[in-house]
């Protein structure tokens, strides 16, 4: 790991990666940087879509830099991280995910008392607003970026509103059921491989 004292411009901190499984049953890709000690401060850094930890890399030399353990994991479905029953869209919840994050806490960060600074982008900022709500006892500070806060309803689903907000043409509103199509015509034709080797 990178000392300290390292400046925040230097491009040789290292950042580390490794695989985690958690207790959900999902195993995690992490890149990390700074102090490995759990008692460490810890920022966690969740990123966006369709992004990977790869968005943080300049900030996580930066907080390596200022002695901070900066932990920026490939959210479940993306990068190197389990995708688990892509099939099952109900595997990809709020909940779900923030389970991960807990777990990844619990079982990799430092434990049941642990808490972390949260810095998200994005749809990692609606995540990072779940984990806040849900478990608050686990985040010291949230910083959100490019997403405000915005309540669950029961009464309508968060693409419903978005439809609301900004019409059919927004390309969330334009790609719900779009994978199962693609999939299908895939499989018919045949077209690509069904699992990409990775690109070093």
């Amino acid at each position: 790991m990178a000392a300290a004292t390292a400046s925040a411009d230097d491009q040789t901190t290292t950042i580390t990666h490794r695989t985690v499984e958690l207790s959900t049953g999902v195993r995690l890709h992490l890149a990390e940087a700074g102090p490995s000690s759990s008692a460490a401060p810890t920022v966690l850094l969740l990123h966006g879509f369709p992004e990977l930890w790869y968005t943080w890399r300049h900030q996580m030399r930066a907080l390596a830099a200022a002695g901070y353990r900066a932990v920026a994991p490939d959210l479940r479905g993306y990068g190197d991280s389990d995708a688990p029953a892509v099939a099952d869209p109900g595997q990809y919840t709020a909940l779900h995910v923030v389970g991960d994050l807990v777990a990844l806490i619990d079982d990799v960060l430092g434990g049941e008392k642990k808490q972390v600074f949260v810095a998200a982008h994005d749809w990692g900022a609606l995540i990072a607003w779940s984990l806040c709500l849900f478990r608050p006892d686990r985040v010291r500070a949230l910083v959100a970026l490019s997403v405000a806060y915005t309540p669950r309803s029961a009464a309508r689903k968060p693409v419903d509103g978005l439809m609301a907000l900004f019409g059919d043409d927004y390309y969330i509103c334009r790609i719900q059921g779009c994978a199962g199509k693609i999939w299908g015509l895939v499989l018919k034709f045949k077209i690509g491989p069904t699992r990409f080797r990775k690109i070093e």
